[in-house]
């Protein structure tokens, strides 16, 4: 990777970031959109199967861990939606940490990922994760170079040790193009129920979108190993994101279906021996609606 130079401003910062994208991305021919029928169906037939999976989970003990990053407004958090939507929370579980305490920054880096990790029959999945320390740290200077140095050389051990313990661990970076974010933030501040969704730090990111380029080609040259792949899902289309990245997961951990027989529920007790207090006694929700 080619070393950074002395950031650009105004039209040659523009005409930078210009080059470097069209280097780094291949030219993506218009698709038509998908459409919402066939979408909900293929949907739920993979939600279907992660509970298939969810069960081969929890029945051989497997420990899983999912890494969702990518680029601000890419998506992540619809996939993860729609991942969970229909699974035991006590089975898949989602961490999304917010930015370290005090404490935790005199910790060993990646100290407070590792309480997370899932014991025998659990999936986790980071919505964000070890990574940001070379995403956001990287870019937005929160950490210093030895830190960011350190981080690139030991992350491929830590994350060799994750699996030589047992863990299946999976990396998705979710791809967009500048067009494709801008066009998702301008629709967030459009919306209130989804303002809150963009923080300073989305807002900075516009700004220093070659900046986030560079860390990211450098982050996969050093993390990118054999035993922990990172998988990219192009992130254009959020209907096609969400069904690529699901059907991808699903083929990763070979699984059998353990659904259970079908169960006829027992009668139920006679209860007439068994007065009830009066409702007038309870307080109830206004029924408003």
């Amino acid at each position: 990777m080619s070393e950074e130079t002395t950031p650009q401003t105004g039209q040659a910062q523009d005409e930078s970031a210009l080059a470097y994208t069209r280097a780094g991305d291949a030219e993506k021919a218009p698709r038509q959109k998908l459409p919402k029928k066939m979408y909900e169906a293929e949907l739920l037939r993979l939600q279907e199967e992660l509970v298939k999976l969810q069960e081969w989970i929890k029945d051989q003990g497997l420990k899983v861990i999912v890494i969702f990053e990518g680029r601000d407004a890419a998506g992540k958090g619809g996939v993860i939606k729609r991942i969970t939507l229909r699974l035991n929370p006590r089975v898949c579980r989602v961490v999304a940490l917010a930015a370290p305490t005090e404490r935790e920054q005199t910790q060993w880096y990646f100290q407070r990922y590792a309480a997370h990790l899932p014991a025998a029959g659990e999936m986790v999945l980071l919505d964000r994760s070890w990574y940001n320390r070379a995403g956001v740290e990287r870019v937005m200077g929160f950490c210093t170079e030895e830190e960011y140095r350190e981080f690139l050389y030991s992350c491929p051990t830590f994350e060799r040790m994750l699996v030589r313990s047992g863990i299946v661990l999976i990396k998705y970076w979710f791809s967009v193009s500048d067009e494709e974010q801008e066009r998702r933030f301008q629709a967030r501040l459009e919306d209130r129920t989804r303002r809150w969704k963009l923080s300073p730090m989305d807002l900075e990111s516009r700004t220093r979108w070659v900046e986030y380029s560079r860390a990211k080609d450098e982050m996969f040259a050093y993390t990118d190993i054999k035993q922990a792949p990172w998988y990219v899902v192009d992130a254009d289309s959020k209907r096609r994101a969400r069904l690529n990245c699901i059907s991808h997961l699903l083929s990763l951990i070979p699984y059998k279906d353990l659904t259970p027989s079908p169960i006829e529920l027992p009668p139920r007790r006679d209860s007439k021996a068994y007065v009830r207090p009066p409702l007038s006694e309870q307080t109830f929700v206004p029924d408003r609606y």
